[in-house]
């Protein structure tokens, strides 16, 4: 008898919907079964493990939610092996990060705000068949596995990507319809209202973007109904935690004795006079009080002091008034400066307020593109930009480290708010590197970043299809009221419910990134953000950068390298590389240019001078060149025959010089004329039917012979 028993999966469910015309399935009961949440959603054959899991207890000594979201490639998923020395995954893709982003963003506000145990939330992508986007089939599991879990969140959200192909929209397009879509735009909502949008365009106008969402949220609002009756169905009850609040009685002494030096403190638009204030007036506080009193209440007076921030600032936007006394649309002031640095290839400043991004564009050789090893379709990228956030920009002390998610998420927002302006690579064969170092920072580098790209890209002439500005809106909840306002500093972020980033051109959007602390916006919120990032945008491109730099400048900087293209035939590809490489190599030898060569015959030559990017390409053209009846050649005598001499017209093409034509005399021996290595002057005379080239040295005129 077999001491085998079979595995029973008792809780083992499959639940089925249609997702723009294509079924979505559920499986539950089955994978990650020791996880307090999980999920394994499939969408066409592209599907994702997610799993949810919260700790015991609370994590002490914190004021925040501990949430963290991965998102994990795992090349298995297209049929790849890593490209790494270990040939396994490493750190997680700037992609992959992006992904993570997008699925904390807009499920951390709908948490309970004084949850305090830690949770995590893992998006595994086990198969992506490019179609059918694994971002969204995790975002979609993430909020799957934490409803059904025990993990408090009484939420239920759904995601979708929506595109715009031939003027109509599009949910979910998959890899062909991506490619031709006028935007990519990820969309998280709930019900009722939008709780995320993460979008890049193509200069689409306000009005076609927000019916886009319109449409958008009508299908997630189908799918968030399905999340709710799988919950309904297999949920299971939401587990009791320890609840954290403020020091109410240590709170209401402080903003009786402290509210109205607060307001004086705060009324400014100098953040480190604000903050100066603000310590100031809690260290004769803290003085004031009774040292037993403090003992048992002081651990929470960083909370109190913050919340009464928080209370003034928002009691104050409510009601029309700002902390640095702007009208609700006025724009901080503004300057933009280029040319900042001028041994770089291009620069640029912006300033908003005390908000202060410098950005630097370098040039280099289409060799210089960055090769990706991820799941996603895309493998390499010639525009490329990167955002750094030193701890000085908003007066800390702390050392660099590496970049983190918030500064790859901000670089990745100005990179796709100028991708649509960025000229091809047939139009301006570059590698494009911008790098915006923040080096101050009160609220917006992200779009100061943006602005100073524009800037810096103009001054390093490359002809970008239209200027780009950033700006972004607020929003202030109260009781059912909703008040917007346009340019947010630091304060109005921090203790705000909305930064509603939008960049664009004249012309229309190229990025939106909204982050929210609410429930969710509604449409007339949304609307609202677009009208007022607008007319702030058009003012910033009108008033500021364009009176710094008026267009792209028409040459690159002198110490950019000089870049040109020619196409050859690709049969002739061998020829110019020569064997083992040798010709290719004696050509950047002589010319001193850096040459790359694609499959399809296209030739990228660059080199600091003009001169020497010339020369390289004029011995490639005497390789591939086919020799016409009548041309002259300055060749080499290769060898020497009883009937003539070979000579080499290029690099792999020689012609034959019959005893007849070399001289107006006659020639008894070959060898009496020309010896091999003599420099000769040739005209092609004939080219037969087998491709055989005859020369003549006596044809040649004197005033024929010009190097």
């Amino acid at each position: 008898m077999s001491n085998i028993n079979h595995f029973e999966f008792k809780n083992y469910r499959v639940f089925e919907t249609t997702l723009a015309g294509r079924k979505l399935t559920v499986e539950t009961g089955k994978m990650a079964q020791l996880a307090n949440g999980s999920c394994l959603v499939r969408y066409g054959e592209t599907a994702v493990l997610v799993t949810a899991t919260a700790s015991a207890k609370p994590r002490d000594g914190i004021d925040f939610f501990p949430l963290s979201v991965d998102f994990e490639e795992r090349l298995y998923a297209v049929g790849r092996i890593p490209g790494s020395f270990l040939r396994r995954e490493g750190r997680p893709s700037e992609k992959a990060i992006l992904a993570s982003r997008q699925i904390d963003r807009p499920m951390r506000p709908l948490f309970p705000k004084d949850l305090r145990n830690d949770v995590s939330i893992v998006c595994t992508v086990l198969e992506n068949d490019y179609d059918n986007s694994p971002e969204v089939v995790g975002l979609i599991g993430a909020s799957i596995a934490v409803s059904i879990s025990d993990i408090p969140f009484d939420y239920v959200v759904g995601g979708c990507q929506v595109g715009l192909v031939d003027g109509q929209v599009v949910i979910n397009p998959t890899a062909a319809q991506r490619k031709e879509s006028q935007m990519d735009v990820t969309l998280c909502a709930t019900r009722e209202k939008i709780v995320m949008i993460e979008a890049g365009a193509k200069e689409v106008p306000e009005d076609q973007m927000f019916d886009a969402l319109m449409q958008a949220h009508e299908e997630i609002k189908g799918l968030c109904d399905f999340i709710q009756g799988i919950k309904d169905e297999i949920g299971k009850p939401k587990f009791a935690y320890e609840q954290h609040d403020i020091d109410h009685d240590l709170f209401d002494k402080l903003e009786a004795a402290c509210n109205d030096q607060f307001e004086q403190a705060m009324d400014t638009d100098d953040k480190t006079v604000r903050d100066a204030g603000v310590r100031e007036i809690v260290d004769k506080f803290v003085e004031s009080v009774d040292e037993a009193y403090l003992e048992e209440h002081g651990a929470n007076l960083d909370e109190c002091v913050d919340k009464l921030q928080k209370k003034i600032v928002r009691r104050w936007l409510a009601n029309g008034k700002r902390v640095d006394g702007r009208g609700m649309e006025e724009v901080r002031p503004l300057a933009a400066e280029v040319h900042v640095l001028p041994r770089v290839h291009g620069s640029g400043m912006f300033t908003r307020g005390q908000t202060q991004v410098l950005t630097l564009c370098t040039l280099g050789t289409i060799g210089d593109a960055q090769e990706l090893d991820t799941i996603f379709e895309e493998k390499e990228k010639r525009y490329i930009h990167h955002y750094n956030f030193p701890s000085f920009s908003v007066g800390e002390t702390r050392p660099s480290r590496s970049p983190g998610r918030r500064e790859i998420g901000h670089g990745a927002l100005a990179e796709r708010a100028l991708l649509p302006v960025i000229p091809s690579v047939e139009e301006f064969p570059y590698t494009l590197r911008l790098v915006s170092e923040v080096i101050s920072s009160n609220g917006s580098t992200s779009q100061g970043s943006v602005c100073g790209s524009t800037l810096a890209l103009m001054d390093a002439g490359v002809p970008i299809k239209a200027p780009v500005a950033g700006i972004s809106c607020g929003l202030i909840t109260d009781g059912g009221q909703e008040t917007t306002f346009t340019d947010i500093q630091g304060v109005e972020d921090f203790y705000g419910d909305m930064d509603f980033k939008v960049a664009g051109t004249k012309k229309g959007i190229t990025a939106i990134q909204v982050d929210i602390k609410v429930d969710g916006l509604t449409p007339n919120i949304i609307r609202q953000a677009f009208e007022k990032c607008r007319v702030a945008r058009y003012g910033i491109l009108d008033e500021i950068m364009l009176k710094a730099i008026a267009a792209p400048r028409p040459e690159v900087s002198e110490w950019a390298p000089k870049m040109t293209t020619m196409q050859i035939d690709p049969d002739k590809i061998r020829e110019v590389i020569g064997k083992g490489g040798s010709v290719i190599q004696k050509i950047v030898a002589e010319s001193g240019a850096q040459i790359d060569i694609n499959d399809d015959g296209v030739i990228t030559i660059a080199a600091v001078r003009a001169s020497d990017a010339n020369l390289a390409q004029q011995m490639i053209e005497a390789i591939v060149k086919e020799p016409e009846v009548g041309e002259i050649y300055y060749g080499r005598v290769a060898r020497l025959m009883n009937f003539g001499a070979f000579v080499t017209l290029t690099n792999n093409k020689d012609g034959m010089v019959h005893i007849s034509k070399i001289a107006d005399h006659r020639i008894n021996k070959v060898e009496d004329a020309l010896k091999v290595g003599d420099m000769v002057w040739v005209k092609v005379i004939e080219i037969d039917d087998k491709g055989r080239i005859n020369l003549s040295m006596k044809d040649v005129k004197e005033e024929e012979k010009v190097l």
